[in-house]
Protein backbone atom coordinates (compact mmCIF):
# COMPACT_ATOMS: atom_id res chain seq x y z
CA UNK A 1 0.00 0.00 0.00
CA UNK A 2 1.16 3.51 -0.76
CA UNK A 3 2.93 5.68 1.77
CA UNK A 4 2.68 8.69 -0.55
CA UNK A 5 0.33 11.58 0.08
CA UNK A 6 -2.02 12.26 -2.80
CA UNK A 7 -4.59 10.67 -5.06
CA UNK A 8 -4.74 8.49 -8.14
CA UNK A 9 -6.90 9.28 -11.15
CA UNK A 10 -8.80 6.04 -11.88
CA UNK A 11 -10.27 5.84 -15.38
CA UNK A 12 -12.82 3.31 -16.65
CA UNK A 13 -14.03 3.78 -20.22
CA UNK A 14 -16.91 1.45 -21.07
CA UNK A 15 -18.56 0.86 -24.43
CA UNK A 16 -20.83 3.91 -24.00
CA UNK A 17 -19.68 5.42 -20.72
CA UNK A 18 -16.73 7.10 -19.06
CA UNK A 19 -16.09 6.82 -15.34
CA UNK A 20 -13.37 8.71 -13.50
CA UNK A 21 -12.56 8.97 -9.82
CA UNK A 22 -9.88 10.62 -7.73
CA UNK A 23 -9.02 7.95 -5.16
CA UNK A 24 -6.84 8.12 -2.06
CA UNK A 25 -4.94 4.79 -2.28
CA UNK A 26 -4.60 4.57 1.50
CA UNK A 27 -8.08 5.44 2.75
CA UNK A 28 -10.10 4.78 -0.39
CA UNK A 29 -11.77 8.19 -0.10
CA UNK A 30 -12.99 9.85 -3.32
CA UNK A 31 -12.56 13.59 -3.55
CA UNK A 32 -14.02 13.61 -7.05
CA UNK A 33 -15.99 11.24 -9.25
CA UNK A 34 -17.34 11.60 -12.78
CA UNK A 35 -19.81 9.61 -14.84
CA UNK A 36 -20.12 10.24 -18.55
CA UNK A 37 -23.23 8.75 -20.13
CA UNK A 38 -24.37 8.13 -23.71
CA UNK A 39 -20.82 8.64 -24.93
CA UNK A 40 -20.64 8.59 -28.71
CA UNK A 41 -24.08 10.15 -29.15
CA UNK A 42 -25.14 13.81 -29.46
CA UNK A 43 -26.80 13.47 -26.03
CA UNK A 44 -23.54 12.77 -24.17
CA UNK A 45 -23.32 14.33 -20.71
CA UNK A 46 -20.89 14.13 -17.79
CA UNK A 47 -21.96 14.27 -14.14
CA UNK A 48 -19.12 15.54 -11.94
CA UNK A 49 -19.32 15.13 -8.16
CA UNK A 50 -16.88 16.75 -5.75
CA UNK A 51 -16.75 16.32 -1.98
CA UNK A 52 -16.26 19.46 0.08
CA UNK A 53 -14.38 19.86 3.39
CA UNK A 54 -17.65 19.26 5.23
CA UNK A 55 -17.99 15.86 3.53
CA UNK A 56 -21.01 16.91 1.51
CA UNK A 57 -21.08 15.98 -2.19
CA UNK A 58 -21.91 18.52 -4.88
CA UNK A 59 -22.85 17.38 -8.39
CA UNK A 60 -23.01 19.34 -11.60
CA UNK A 61 -23.71 18.18 -15.13
CA UNK A 62 -21.61 19.35 -18.06
CA UNK A 63 -21.77 18.80 -21.80
CA UNK A 64 -18.40 17.75 -23.22
CA UNK A 65 -17.06 19.66 -26.18
CA UNK A 66 -16.56 16.34 -28.01
CA UNK A 67 -18.74 13.30 -27.45
CA UNK A 68 -16.21 10.55 -28.21
CA UNK A 69 -14.53 8.63 -25.36
CA UNK A 70 -11.31 10.50 -26.01
CA UNK A 71 -13.01 13.88 -26.28
CA UNK A 72 -15.23 13.46 -23.21
CA UNK A 73 -12.38 12.24 -21.02
CA UNK A 74 -10.04 15.01 -22.21
CA UNK A 75 -12.75 17.55 -21.35
CA UNK A 76 -13.14 16.12 -17.83
CA UNK A 77 -9.39 15.95 -17.21
CA UNK A 78 -8.93 19.58 -18.24
CA UNK A 79 -11.67 20.54 -15.75
CA UNK A 80 -9.95 18.42 -13.10
CA UNK A 81 -6.71 20.36 -13.49
CA UNK A 82 -8.58 23.58 -12.72
CA UNK A 83 -9.76 22.30 -9.34
CA UNK A 84 -7.99 22.57 -5.98
CA UNK A 85 -7.25 18.86 -5.53
CA UNK A 86 -4.65 16.68 -3.78
CA UNK A 87 -1.37 15.97 -5.61
CA UNK A 88 -1.77 13.41 -8.38
CA UNK A 89 0.33 10.26 -7.96
CA UNK A 90 -0.55 8.55 -11.24
CA UNK A 91 -3.36 7.42 -13.52
CA UNK A 92 -4.82 3.91 -13.33
CA UNK A 93 -6.83 2.54 -16.24
CA UNK A 94 -9.22 -0.39 -16.20
CA UNK A 95 -8.67 -2.56 -19.28
CA UNK A 96 -11.03 -5.46 -19.89
CA UNK A 97 -8.99 -7.88 -22.01
CA UNK A 98 -5.32 -8.60 -21.48
CA UNK A 99 -5.41 -11.97 -23.21
CA UNK A 100 -2.60 -14.33 -22.27
CA UNK A 101 -0.13 -11.44 -22.71
CA UNK A 102 -0.65 -9.61 -19.40
CA UNK A 103 -0.43 -11.53 -16.12
CA UNK A 104 -0.59 -8.43 -13.94
CA UNK A 105 -0.88 -4.66 -13.97
CA UNK A 106 1.74 -2.79 -16.04
CA UNK A 107 2.96 0.74 -16.67
CA UNK A 108 1.69 1.94 -20.03
CA UNK A 109 4.08 2.78 -22.83
CA UNK A 110 3.57 2.81 -26.59
CA UNK A 111 4.22 -0.95 -26.83
CA UNK A 112 1.64 -1.78 -24.13
CA UNK A 113 -0.91 0.51 -25.77
CA UNK A 114 -0.37 -1.21 -29.12
CA UNK A 115 -0.90 -4.61 -27.49
CA UNK A 116 -4.17 -3.41 -25.93
CA UNK A 117 -5.31 -2.37 -29.40
CA UNK A 118 -4.28 -5.77 -30.81
CA UNK A 119 -6.35 -7.56 -28.18
CA UNK A 120 -9.49 -5.68 -29.30
CA UNK A 121 -10.45 -8.72 -31.38
CA UNK A 122 -11.21 -10.50 -28.08
CA UNK A 123 -13.14 -7.55 -26.60
CA UNK A 124 -14.36 -5.37 -29.49
CA UNK A 125 -16.80 -3.37 -27.35
CA UNK A 126 -14.38 -2.63 -24.53
CA UNK A 127 -10.68 -2.59 -25.45
CA UNK A 128 -11.00 0.16 -28.08
CA UNK A 129 -12.77 2.36 -25.52
CA UNK A 130 -10.18 1.48 -22.87
CA UNK A 131 -7.38 2.39 -25.28
CA UNK A 132 -9.06 5.69 -26.17
CA UNK A 133 -9.19 6.58 -22.49
CA UNK A 134 -5.49 5.86 -22.11
CA UNK A 135 -4.64 7.96 -25.16
CA UNK A 136 -6.72 10.90 -23.91
CA UNK A 137 -5.29 10.78 -20.40
CA UNK A 138 -1.70 10.51 -21.63
CA UNK A 139 -2.24 13.56 -23.83
CA UNK A 140 -3.61 15.69 -20.98
CA UNK A 141 -1.41 14.29 -18.20
CA UNK A 142 1.86 13.38 -19.97
CA UNK A 143 4.06 13.84 -16.90
CA UNK A 144 2.22 11.24 -14.81
CA UNK A 145 2.76 7.49 -14.90
CA UNK A 146 -0.14 5.58 -16.47
CA UNK A 147 -0.93 2.02 -15.38
CA UNK A 148 -3.17 -0.56 -17.06
CA UNK A 149 -5.04 -2.94 -14.74
CA UNK A 150 -6.56 -5.88 -16.62
CA UNK A 151 -9.81 -7.69 -15.77
CA UNK A 152 -8.35 -10.91 -17.13
CA UNK A 153 -4.96 -10.82 -15.38
CA UNK A 154 -6.12 -12.38 -12.10
CA UNK A 155 -7.30 -15.48 -13.97
CA UNK A 156 -3.95 -16.13 -15.68
CA UNK A 157 -3.11 -18.49 -12.81
CA UNK A 158 -5.77 -20.98 -13.96
CA UNK A 159 -4.32 -24.35 -14.95
CA UNK A 160 -4.57 -25.36 -18.60
CA UNK A 161 -7.18 -28.00 -17.78
CA UNK A 162 -9.47 -25.20 -16.61
CA UNK A 163 -8.93 -22.64 -19.37
CA UNK A 164 -8.78 -24.82 -22.50
CA UNK A 165 -11.87 -25.51 -24.60
CA UNK A 166 -12.26 -28.91 -26.28
CA UNK A 167 -12.00 -27.37 -29.76
CA UNK A 168 -9.49 -27.77 -32.63
CA UNK A 169 -6.00 -26.89 -31.40
CA UNK A 170 -5.59 -24.47 -34.29
CA UNK A 171 -8.37 -22.31 -32.83
CA UNK A 172 -6.40 -22.01 -29.61
CA UNK A 173 -2.96 -21.50 -31.12
CA UNK A 174 -3.92 -19.12 -33.96
CA UNK A 175 -7.05 -17.37 -32.70
CA UNK A 176 -6.55 -17.41 -28.92
CA UNK A 177 -9.77 -19.36 -28.32
CA UNK A 178 -9.63 -20.22 -24.61
CA UNK A 179 -11.23 -19.14 -21.37
CA UNK A 180 -9.89 -15.83 -20.01
CA UNK A 181 -12.43 -14.86 -17.35
CA UNK A 182 -13.52 -11.35 -16.39
CA UNK A 183 -14.20 -9.28 -13.25
CA UNK A 184 -10.68 -10.18 -12.15
CA UNK A 185 -10.09 -6.85 -10.42
CA UNK A 186 -13.22 -7.34 -8.31
CA UNK A 187 -12.44 -10.99 -7.59
CA UNK A 188 -8.89 -10.12 -6.53
CA UNK A 189 -9.94 -7.27 -4.22
CA UNK A 190 -12.79 -9.23 -2.63
CA UNK A 191 -10.79 -12.43 -2.13
CA UNK A 192 -7.96 -10.45 -0.49
CA UNK A 193 -10.42 -8.64 1.77
CA UNK A 194 -12.23 -11.87 2.67
CA UNK A 195 -8.92 -13.52 3.53
CA UNK A 196 -8.04 -10.62 5.84
CA UNK A 197 -11.44 -10.79 7.57
CA UNK A 198 -11.30 -14.56 7.99
CA UNK A 199 -7.77 -14.35 9.40
CA UNK A 200 -9.07 -12.16 12.23
CA UNK A 201 -11.48 -14.98 13.06
CA UNK A 202 -8.69 -17.54 13.20
CA UNK A 203 -8.97 -19.01 9.71
CA UNK A 204 -5.53 -19.84 8.33
CA UNK A 205 -4.97 -17.83 5.09
CA UNK A 206 -2.69 -20.49 3.61
CA UNK A 207 -4.71 -22.92 1.49
CA UNK A 208 -7.95 -20.99 2.00
CA UNK A 209 -10.68 -22.18 -0.40
CA UNK A 210 -13.02 -19.41 -1.55
CA UNK A 211 -15.71 -19.11 -4.17
CA UNK A 212 -16.22 -15.42 -4.93
CA UNK A 213 -19.53 -14.64 -6.65
CA UNK A 214 -19.65 -11.20 -8.27
CA UNK A 215 -23.37 -10.74 -8.88
CA UNK A 216 -24.53 -7.58 -10.62
CA UNK A 217 -25.82 -6.73 -14.08
CA UNK A 218 -22.79 -8.74 -15.15
CA UNK A 219 -22.11 -11.89 -13.12
CA UNK A 220 -19.25 -14.30 -12.64
CA UNK A 221 -17.96 -16.66 -9.97
CA UNK A 222 -14.34 -17.61 -9.33
CA UNK A 223 -12.64 -20.38 -7.39
CA UNK A 224 -9.78 -18.82 -5.41
CA UNK A 225 -7.28 -21.18 -3.80
CA UNK A 226 -4.58 -19.71 -1.59
CA UNK A 227 -5.21 -16.28 -3.12
CA UNK A 228 -4.98 -17.43 -6.74
CA UNK A 229 -7.74 -17.87 -9.32
CA UNK A 230 -7.91 -21.51 -10.36
CA UNK A 231 -11.26 -21.54 -12.17
CA UNK A 232 -13.96 -19.08 -13.23
CA UNK A 233 -17.30 -19.02 -15.02
CA UNK A 234 -16.73 -16.46 -17.79
CA UNK A 235 -14.83 -17.59 -20.83
CA UNK A 236 -13.48 -16.06 -24.03
CA UNK A 237 -15.96 -13.21 -23.53
CA UNK A 238 -18.26 -12.08 -20.69
CA UNK A 239 -21.14 -14.04 -22.29
CA UNK A 240 -20.33 -17.45 -20.78
CA UNK A 241 -21.38 -18.66 -17.34
CA UNK A 242 -24.09 -17.31 -15.06
CA UNK A 243 -27.39 -15.76 -16.11
CA UNK A 244 -26.92 -11.98 -16.06
CA UNK A 245 -29.00 -8.83 -16.48
CA UNK A 246 -29.15 -8.97 -20.27
CA UNK A 247 -26.68 -11.79 -21.07
CA UNK A 248 -27.79 -15.38 -21.51
CA UNK A 249 -24.86 -17.10 -19.85
CA UNK A 250 -24.26 -20.74 -20.83
CA UNK A 251 -26.17 -22.15 -23.78
CA UNK A 252 -25.74 -24.69 -26.58
CA UNK A 253 -23.74 -22.99 -29.40
CA UNK A 254 -26.12 -24.62 -31.88
CA UNK A 255 -28.75 -22.13 -30.69
CA UNK A 256 -26.93 -19.45 -32.69
CA UNK A 257 -27.14 -21.48 -35.90
CA UNK A 258 -30.80 -22.34 -35.33
CA UNK A 259 -31.90 -18.76 -34.66
CA UNK A 260 -29.82 -17.42 -37.55
CA UNK A 261 -31.44 -19.91 -39.95
CA UNK A 262 -34.98 -19.29 -38.72
CA UNK A 263 -34.78 -15.50 -38.60
CA UNK A 264 -32.32 -14.74 -41.38
CA UNK A 265 -30.17 -12.79 -38.93
CA UNK A 266 -26.40 -12.95 -39.12
CA UNK A 267 -24.30 -14.59 -36.42
CA UNK A 268 -23.19 -11.18 -35.12
CA UNK A 269 -26.81 -10.07 -34.69
CA UNK A 270 -27.75 -13.25 -32.80
CA UNK A 271 -24.75 -12.86 -30.50
CA UNK A 272 -25.72 -9.23 -29.93
CA UNK A 273 -29.17 -10.40 -28.81
CA UNK A 274 -27.57 -12.93 -26.46
CA UNK A 275 -25.58 -10.07 -24.92
CA UNK A 276 -28.18 -7.33 -24.76
CA UNK A 277 -31.66 -8.87 -25.01
CA UNK A 278 -31.37 -12.04 -22.95
CA UNK A 279 -30.77 -12.95 -19.28
CA UNK A 280 -33.12 -11.65 -16.61
CA UNK A 281 -34.65 -9.21 -19.08
CA UNK A 282 -35.69 -11.97 -21.48
CA UNK A 283 -36.86 -14.44 -18.84
CA UNK A 284 -38.99 -11.91 -17.03
CA UNK A 285 -40.21 -9.99 -20.07
CA UNK A 286 -40.06 -7.07 -17.69
CA UNK A 287 -36.66 -5.84 -16.46
CA UNK A 288 -33.02 -6.71 -15.89
CA UNK A 289 -33.09 -5.04 -12.45
CA UNK A 290 -33.30 -7.50 -9.56
CA UNK A 291 -34.95 -4.89 -7.35
CA UNK A 292 -37.85 -4.56 -9.78
CA UNK A 293 -38.05 -8.31 -10.30
CA UNK A 294 -38.10 -8.97 -6.55
CA UNK A 295 -40.97 -6.54 -6.06
CA UNK A 296 -42.97 -7.96 -8.96
CA UNK A 297 -42.29 -11.58 -7.98
CA UNK A 298 -43.67 -10.83 -4.51
CA UNK A 299 -46.80 -9.50 -6.24
CA UNK A 300 -47.19 -12.75 -8.19
CA UNK A 301 -45.61 -11.82 -11.55
CA UNK A 302 -44.79 -15.21 -13.11
CA UNK A 303 -42.03 -13.92 -15.39
CA UNK A 304 -40.23 -12.13 -12.55
CA UNK A 305 -40.38 -15.26 -10.40
CA UNK A 306 -39.09 -17.44 -13.22
CA UNK A 307 -36.20 -15.05 -13.90
CA UNK A 308 -35.09 -15.08 -10.24
CA UNK A 309 -35.45 -18.86 -9.98
CA UNK A 310 -33.35 -19.47 -13.09
CA UNK A 311 -30.78 -16.89 -11.97
CA UNK A 312 -30.39 -18.54 -8.55
CA UNK A 313 -30.36 -22.08 -9.95
CA UNK A 314 -27.59 -21.27 -12.41
CA UNK A 315 -25.57 -19.42 -9.77
CA UNK A 316 -25.88 -22.30 -7.27
CA UNK A 317 -24.97 -24.84 -9.95
CA UNK A 318 -21.78 -22.97 -10.83
CA UNK A 319 -20.80 -22.30 -7.21
CA UNK A 320 -21.08 -26.01 -6.43
CA UNK A 321 -19.11 -26.90 -9.58
CA UNK A 322 -16.28 -24.55 -8.63
CA UNK A 323 -15.74 -26.42 -5.37
CA UNK A 324 -14.40 -29.28 -7.52
CA UNK A 325 -11.47 -27.08 -8.54
CA UNK A 326 -10.89 -26.19 -4.87
CA UNK A 327 -11.29 -29.66 -3.38
CA UNK A 328 -13.70 -28.24 -0.82
CA UNK A 329 -15.01 -24.92 0.42
CA UNK A 330 -14.15 -22.60 3.31
CA UNK A 331 -16.28 -19.62 2.32
CA UNK A 332 -18.69 -18.40 -0.32
CA UNK A 333 -18.08 -14.66 -0.73
CA UNK A 334 -20.85 -12.55 -2.28
CA UNK A 335 -20.23 -9.16 -3.85
CA UNK A 336 -21.49 -6.83 -6.58
CA UNK A 337 -24.77 -4.92 -6.65
CA UNK A 338 -26.93 -8.03 -6.20
CA UNK A 339 -24.53 -9.94 -3.97
CA UNK A 340 -24.16 -7.01 -1.58
CA UNK A 341 -27.76 -5.82 -1.46
CA UNK A 342 -30.34 -8.43 -2.55
CA UNK A 343 -31.00 -10.34 0.67
CA UNK A 344 -33.84 -12.34 -0.93
CA UNK A 345 -31.54 -13.60 -3.71
CA UNK A 346 -28.85 -14.49 -1.15
CA UNK A 347 -31.46 -16.40 0.88
CA UNK A 348 -32.60 -18.33 -2.21
CA UNK A 349 -28.99 -19.10 -3.14
CA UNK A 350 -28.08 -20.40 0.30
CA UNK A 351 -31.17 -22.62 0.33
CA UNK A 352 -29.94 -24.23 -2.88
CA UNK A 353 -26.47 -24.74 -1.39
CA UNK A 354 -27.49 -26.18 1.98
CA UNK A 355 -25.92 -29.52 1.00
CA UNK A 356 -22.52 -27.80 1.16
CA UNK A 357 -23.15 -26.91 4.81
CA UNK A 358 -24.21 -23.32 4.12
CA UNK A 359 -27.15 -22.56 6.40
CA UNK A 360 -28.60 -19.06 6.34
CA UNK A 361 -28.67 -16.91 9.47
CA UNK A 362 -31.84 -14.92 8.63
CA UNK A 363 -31.08 -12.04 10.99
CA UNK A 364 -27.49 -11.71 9.75
CA UNK A 365 -28.59 -11.91 6.12
CA UNK A 366 -31.23 -9.23 6.64
CA UNK A 367 -28.48 -7.03 8.10
CA UNK A 368 -26.16 -7.84 5.14
CA UNK A 369 -23.75 -9.29 7.70
CA UNK A 370 -22.85 -5.85 9.06
CA UNK A 371 -23.19 -6.86 12.72
CA UNK A 372 -21.74 -10.35 12.35
CA UNK A 373 -18.47 -11.91 13.40
CA UNK A 374 -16.48 -12.36 11.27
CA UNK A 375 -17.60 -9.24 9.42
CA UNK A 376 -20.05 -9.97 6.64
CA UNK A 377 -21.08 -13.47 7.79
CA UNK A 378 -24.65 -14.37 6.77
CA UNK A 379 -24.68 -18.08 7.70
CA UNK A 380 -25.05 -19.63 11.13
CA UNK A 381 -21.83 -19.78 13.19
CA UNK A 382 -19.92 -23.03 13.14
CA UNK A 383 -16.75 -24.79 12.12
CA UNK A 384 -17.89 -25.56 8.58
CA UNK A 385 -17.99 -23.37 5.48
CA UNK A 386 -19.62 -19.97 5.76
CA UNK A 387 -21.11 -17.40 3.41
CA UNK A 388 -20.22 -13.74 3.74
CA UNK A 389 -20.87 -10.39 2.07
CA UNK A 390 -17.80 -8.36 1.10
CA UNK A 391 -18.34 -5.08 -0.79
CA UNK A 392 -16.11 -4.75 -3.82
CA UNK A 393 -13.94 -1.72 -4.59
CA UNK A 394 -12.27 -2.09 -7.97
CA UNK A 395 -11.28 1.57 -8.10
CA UNK A 396 -9.33 1.29 -4.85
CA UNK A 397 -7.46 -1.77 -6.12
CA UNK A 398 -6.61 0.03 -9.37
CA UNK A 399 -5.36 3.02 -7.36
CA UNK A 400 -3.17 0.80 -5.19
CA UNK A 401 -1.75 -1.10 -8.15
CA UNK A 402 -0.94 2.21 -9.81
CA UNK A 403 0.94 3.57 -6.81
CA UNK A 404 2.76 0.27 -6.27
CA UNK A 405 4.13 0.37 -9.82
CA UNK A 406 4.98 4.08 -9.59
CA UNK A 407 6.86 3.63 -6.31
CA UNK A 408 8.60 0.48 -7.55
CA UNK A 409 9.89 2.38 -10.55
Amino acid sequence: MSTSQGSVVVVNCGSSSVKLALVDPVTGERSLSCLGERIGSPDAVVHMTTTGPDGRPSTRTITPAATTHRGALAHVLQRLLDLDLPPLLGVGHRVVQGGSVFHGSVRVDDRVLAQIHELSALAPLHNPANASGIEAARAVLPDLAHVAVFDTAFHQTMPETNYRYAVPTRWYEEFGVRRYGMHGTSHRYVSQRATEVLATAGREPRGLKLVVAHLGNGCSATAVLDGRSVDTTMGLTPLEGLVMGTRSGDLDPAVVELVAERTGAGVAEVVKQLNSESGLLALSGLSNDVRTLSEKAAEGHAGAKLALDVFVHRAAKHVAALTVSLGGLDALVLTGGIGENAKNVRSMLLARLAHLGLVEDPAANADHGRSSTPAGRITVPGDGPLAMVVPTDEELLIARDTVALVEHR
